[in-house]
């Protein structure tokens, strides 16, 4: 077991954590030394405390930023900071039972899970790194009596609003591509998860990040984030979160005609055609919907089957999901907790509401706790067979471990009942047929399309919705360019 694993079961959790915000190099309470506590969802209880921040915090954390732009990041060399976020990566992954054991704490997810998150940042920064010096504009044939060319300049300075789901991994996707670019930083992570931001900021500073360069402010989306988001200095905001409160930042960030880019809600389908290999496309499905507890906008909570599959693959998943073990994230069991005490009530009125109408829960169903402690937010691993393409269950994000199937009647109908919803972010096709898998890929709107594997690619492969999941997109060199505006130049060459 490592240290920090084994710290934070014997005592419940990670010494010397951060409970400042950090901004301008090191670690300050707010303003007003207000505070907040963050809650263990494995056991239901608070776990440590981190300052409640304000309206002045954001204020001091935009100003750190906007002086930390102009006078030092946005002119250094770019290899300089590629030099800089690649000792960072390194740094990251030198941290990484520390961040992971965080992690696993402030979010509630299995410790392996919470390990791969900390790798993914290690490897966004690595990525990153390498393209800082490798953002270069084109030149425009205007003729032998002309010049043009264009740039790629920062943006300035960019606010970053982090979701309680994925805190570590989402924070380094837009603080690494952001930072690369040139641009400085002050991310709000969610109030539920702050501390592996917090951990992050000082990582990057430590591994020579100038002072003001990247700032985390803490506290409720209320008061620190509508702070930041509305604040006429920021001039980019990448947002994570629900379609609701997404609609509230563009209409904040309008005032100020600041660029966004916004990763919202999912209710992704996995089409699985009958022609599948079953035993690969239920471990698929079985690790989209319950990984992190289902807690990921892009998590496969539909399944679109086709009809003669149906009930064998539903079977398969049933006995899947039945043996899934289910406990504290410390413990690394299969399925850990949901994150809060509201998230739980939420997964529950969904199911409960879909009993009632008599939907049919072939497995799960209930609201449960940790078997060896009786405490924390859980919920079984639950299959729900909904016919109704208007249910519910069907068209609203329930944002936990809980599998909606739909069955199709051949590949034009699963196209159909695929784009069924308002949202548009990811979709996965399992078939053997190659040709038929990039038919539908082009034919279902979404962001990304996985085949013949759920979650497949990386750091490399663009990432973002369409319709009610957002725009924009984040990984990848469209990423970097997220964070630019491009400069044209144009002149007649002198004495031409």
């Amino acid at each position: 077991m490592t240290r920090f694993l084994e710290i934070a079961r014997q005592t419940g959790t990670v010494p010397d954590l951060p409970s400042g915000h950090f901004i301008g190099g090191r670690f300050q309470q707010s303003s007003n030394g207000a505070e907040m506590e963050s809650f263990d969802p494995g056991r239901a209880e608070p776990f440590a405390r981190f300052a409640r921040g304000g309206l002045a915090d954001v204020a001091a954390a935009v100003d750190s930023a906007s002086r930390a732009f102009d006078d030092t990041w946005r002119d250094m060399a770019p290899a300089e900071r590629g030099r800089i976020l690649m000792r960072a990566a390194q740094a990251i992954g030198d941290n990484a039972d520390r961040l992971a054991t965080v992690e696993c704490l402030d979010s509630g997810k299995p410790y392996s899970e919470a390990l791969g998150d900390v790798g993914g940042a290690a490897r966004a920064f690595e990525y990153y790194a390498g393209a800082c010096d490798k953002l270069q504009g084109d030149t425009f044939p205007l003729g032998p009596d002309y010049i043009g060319y264009s740039l790629h300049e920062p943006v300035g300075v960019t606010a970053h609003i982090l979701p309680w789901n994925f805190p570590i991994s989402t924070a380094a996707r837009g603080i690494a591509p952001a930072l690369a670019a040139g641009c400085t930083v002050v991310a709000k992570p969610a109030e539920q998860t702050p501390f592996t931001a917090l951990l992050l900021a000082e990582i990057l500073h430590d591994s020579g990040l100038p002072d003001g360069v990247c700032n985390v402010v803490t506290g409720t989306g209320a008061e620190a984030g509508q702070a930041l988001v509305s604040h006429p200095l920021i001039d980019h905001i990448t947002f994570t979160g629900s379609v609701a409160t997404g609609q509230q930042v563009m209409r904040s960030a309008a005032d100020n005609v600041t660029r966004l880019v916004l990763e919202l809600g999912g209710k992704s389908p996995v089409v699985v055609m009958a022609d599948a290999d079953l035993d690969a496309a239920a471990d698929g499905v079985i690790g989209a919907i319950y990984e992190n507890a289902g807690q990921i906008c892009s998590a496969g909570s539909r399944l679109v089957v086709e009809a003669s599959a149906r009930d064998d693959l539903v079977d398969r998943l049933c006995r899947r999901a039945a043996a899934l073990t289910i406990g504290h994230g410390l413990c690394d069991t299969q399925l850990g907790p949901v994150n809060s005490a509201e998230q739980l009530a939420r997964v529950a009125g969904f199911v409960d509401r879909a009993t009632q109408r008599g939907i049919e829960m072939a497995t799960g169903g209930s609201v449960t706790a940790d078997p060896q402690t009786g405490a924390g937010w859980f919920f079984e691993p639950t299959i729900a067979l909904s016919g109704a393409a208007e249910d519910e269950l069907v068209q609203e994000e329930i944002f936990g471990p809980v599998l909606t199937v739909q069955t199709a009647d051949d590949a034009e109908h699963a196209i159909t009942l695929a784009n069924g919803t308002r949202y548009a972010l990811v979709a996965g096709i399992y078939t053997r047929d190659f040709g038929q898998a990039h038919r539908m890929a082009r034919r279902i709107d979404a962001g990304q399309v996985y085949l013949n594997e759920y979650f497949a690619g990386g750091i490399e492969v663009p990432f973002g919705g369409n319709r009610h999941s957002g725009f924009g997109r984040e990984k990848g060199l469209e990423g970097l360019l997220s964070y630019c505006q491009t400069k044209s130049v144009a002149g007649r060459i002198a004495g031409a």
